[in-house]
């Protein structure tokens, strides 16, 4: 199928852009990678009368560091996540999940405010947002504001993005070098959309124990979900194989994921509680490594 007839426009900078969202209301859409807008227009299942398209605003297309964290262009390319020296440094989990968005030729036109904006349940990008609590910047022609992603997120595909704004920044916290870190999702095929996935940031203290923990899922629910409430229980102990099983538990309780022509419920439960056990392994691994190269060892030790 071919799209509905619809009005183009190129605005050259964020004014003028916020400025046609106001004057086109309910009836305008923004455009920048169109890898999931296009398709929807093809199907007809997204009819806007007017496209904003913002590509050419080139000021929203940045990777900047800053003492706690890393501010990213709503423009930024998924390709330039995956390849960014910053973010490998500072938020590898970010690069890493990048990884796993689409096919090449997709994290060359996608971008991050995209992605956020068109809210996946089970996107890589929107995830790690709401597991790092990361914070939005969002535009309109009188206003500017913030909002995490754990308020920004609303529904399947919705968000608290107004009809008038643009999502111009995604600011995510540094993850500390001595954290452990992971992101695994589960799909049919390498490149297929993700029905499942997970991911987890883990520091642990001086005797191994877990110290601080923080794990999202997505395709569990209508939006992508912390379930850092459900396990801060078992904070404090030892990450062994009984306790990963009891946190898988833990996370998984009273969630029923939708069943499609997909996949069951039973099958996103069955899967996320394997990808959940790969994360918090993955992280704990991670986590190790850090404390075994800050402390004092032998040179027999080292052999092990």
């Amino acid at each position: 199928m071919k799209p509905a007839i619809f009005t183009y426009r190129r605005p050259a900078t964020l004014h003028e852009a916020l400025k046609l969202l106001e004057e086109t209301g309910d009836e305008g859409k923004v455009i920048a990678g169109g890898q999931s807008l296009v398709p929807m227009m093809n199907m007809r299942l997204a009819r806007p009368e007017y496209l904003v398209d913002i590509n050419d605003l080139d000021d929203l297309r940045y990777i900047h560091p800053f003492e706690e964290g890393i501010d990213i262009g709503s423009l930024t390319r998924h390709d330039e996540l995956e390849r960014s020296a910053i973010l490998r440094r500072l938020c590898p989990i970010v690069p890493t999940a990048a990884h796993f968005i689409g096919h090449y030729a997709i994290r060359q036109r996608g971008t991050i405010g995209g992605s956020m904006a068109h809210a996946d349940p089970a996107a890589e990008l929107p995830l790690l947002a709401v597991l790092l609590d990361a914070t939005l910047t969002i535009a309109s022609l009188d206003n500017t504001r913030s909002q995490t992603a754990r308020e920004f997120f609303l529904s399947m595909y919705t968000t608290d993005l107004q009809p008038n704004e643009i999502l111009t920044a995604v600011r995510f916290p540094v993850i500390p070098p001595d954290s452990g870190w992971s992101f695994k999702e589960f799909s049919r095929r390498a490149g297929d959309f993700a029905l499942v996935s997970a991911a987890c940031t883990m520091q642990l203290n001086s005797s191994g124990s877990v110290e601080q923990l923080h794990l999202a899922l997505g395709g569990a629910d209508l939006i992508p979900i912390s379930v850092d409430a459900s396990i801060a229980s078992f904070i404090g102990e030892r990450p062994d194989a009984r306790w990963r099983q009891a946190v898988a538990k833990a996370a998984l309780n009273d969630l029923e994921p939708m069943s499609d022509v997909h996949a069951s419920t039973q099958d996103r439960l069955d899967w996320l509680a394997l990808t959940v056990d790969q994360v918090l392994t993955q992280s704990s691994l991670r986590a190790n490594v850090e404390i075994g190269e800050q402390a004092s060892h032998t040179p027999e030790e080292e052999k092990l």
